[in-house]
């Protein structure tokens, strides 16, 4: 199939945004928002986007920190998540927006969303406050509770997570699967044995920070989404 991919830039608050969009032949199915990591869309982001576009959905990878601002060190990449993390109400003031955007230039309203570490947080969060998508999936997701979770939760979830994540603890995933009974969610969760955060980042390959590549995980947790896509998008 092939796919043509575009630059999307758009305003929020009076900052510029850089989306990457990619788009398959013919109508897409849907439009699948992919978000990124904590060091802010890149080449990986934008290879998953693309990867939705072979699926026959357009793919729509955002941006939550503003056109340029992008960390390459781990100091520089908690520098800029740690203020949204902090924020969820204007984390998610964003996302909503980013949404808003992928629809239209996908031209579709069937949505989901997928998204990578800090951005598996982002994808939750969306699903906790009902933004209009079908579901979400979140890779090595962070799973604290953003404090405004709504009283029924209407997307899907769907949590792909590692076991040994030293940065989501079985602790933090009973309180993920309490808060998810709560709000009456259609939420499931794959657990991947001796596997670590970051599974999917083939270019993550340090156990001391607890994030490893696991190609075993990574095929899994693929055809775990792709069937999820194909249940909540068709």
């Amino acid at each position: 199939m092939t796919v043509t991919t575009r630059i999307v830039d758009y305003e929020q608050g009076g900052q510029t945004y850089e989306g990457f969009l990619a788009m398959p032949e013919g109508t897409p199915k849907g439009v699948v928002v992919v978000a990124h990591a904590w060091g802010g869309q890149s080449d990986f982001e934008q290879g998953k986007a693309k990867l939705m576009a072979e699926w026959g959905y357009a793919g729509f990878a955002l941006d939550v920190y503003g056109k340029g601002k992008r960390g390459e060190t781990n100091e520089e990449c908690e520098a800029l998540m740690t203020p949204l993390a902090s924020n969820r109400t204007e984390l998610q003031s964003r996302l909503a927006e980013a949404l808003s955007v992928a629809k239209k230039e996908a031209g579709t309203d069937n949505a989901a969303a997928i998204g990578f570490c800090f951005g598996g947080l982002s994808v939750l969060d969306m699903a906790r406050t009902n933004m209009a998508l079908k579901g979400v999936v979140s890779f090595h997701g962070l799973f604290g509770a953003p404090g405004n979770t709504a009283e029924q939760i209407t997307p899907k979830v769907l949590a792909l997570h590692g076991w040994e994540d030293p940065m989501a603890t079985p602790d933090d995933v009973m309180d993920f699967s309490k808060e998810m009974t709560r709000a009456k969610a259609d939420w499931q969760l794959h657990a991947y044995g001796a596997t670590m955060h970051a599974f999917t980042n083939p270019h993550a390959d340090n156990p001391d920070f607890g994030t490893v590549y696991d190609a075993g995980a990574d095929r899994r947790s693929f055809a775990a989404c792709q069937d999820f896509l194909a249940e909540v998008l068709g």
